[in-house]
């Protein structure tokens, strides 16, 4: 289930009254991934950058923000973000083409993006463990495996997923609202398609540990059990 916070002003404050919280239900916190509402500190003018940074500092997991033009966070390393809603179609500025996967030994650096060649799809033949993100956006994944809890897929257009999907995918970063989500076991957390998203309270308990799919159906996401 994502947690979905909108920081107020003081922001001092805010995250004081934060940090008790967490601090009497560090279970409630733990693993969760994180959608921050950012319109309530622009207003103050508050730099978004920092009001992520010290979420971060805490060991929360950001997959998304809303209420925010997506240009403040271009060029910077939260740009990746996906702008996130419920209700309302967002926009999508600022990307970059890059492949990002952390791999199995964190203290193993990745390959640099450039030494790569373009390609329409990426293949990881082994499940996607807790704390690891999957980011793709020239196009599709494929995960022959499991995402597990704690995990994030983000791709360019659809994710294709032969195990069971316990953790986020977002998709549709570049292809839009024509990208679908396939899972064998549905167990997400959090699923999103060109910027709607919802969380396991949002489809039918009957879908919950089935096979299933996600995509936008005039302008609405939909979860569906897949035949």
């Amino acid at each position: 289930m994502a947690l979905i916070v909108s920081p107020e002003t003081p922001l001092e404050t805010w995250l004081a009254a934060l940090d008790e919280q967490m601090r009497r239900s560090a279970e409630f916190f733990a693993n969760r991934p994180l959608v921050v509402n950012l319109a309530a500190t622009l207003e103050a003018e508050e730099n978004p950058q920092t009001v992520l940074e010290a979420l971060e500092a805490r060991n929360l997991s950001v997959v998304g923000v809303e209420g925010i033009d997506p240009s403040l966070l271009a060029d910077t390393r939260w740009a990746h973000l996906q702008r996130l809603s419920l209700g309302r179609k967002m926009t999508h500025d600022g990307r970059t083409d890059r492949l990002i996967i952390i791999p199995d030994d964190p203290q193993t650096p990745s390959e640099a993006p450039e030494s790569r060649p373009a390609t329409a799809s990426l293949l990881i033949d082994r499940p996607v463990r807790s704390g690891q993100s999957i980011i793709f956006e020239d196009g599709d994944i494929t995960i022959v495996g499991s995402v597990a809890s704690g995990a994030e897929v983000v791709a360019g257009g659809s994710i294709h997923i032969y195990g069971a999907l316990r953790g986020r995918a977002i998709a549709g970063l570049k292809t839009g609202a024509v990208a679908r989500i396939f899972c064998q076991k549905l167990q997400a957390e959090l699923v999103s398609v060109d910027g709607f998203y919802c969380v396991p309270e949002d489809w039918d308990d009957k879908l919950q540990g089935h096979p299933a799919q996600i995509c936008l159906d005039q302008g609405a996401l939909k979860v569906l059990a897949l035949d």
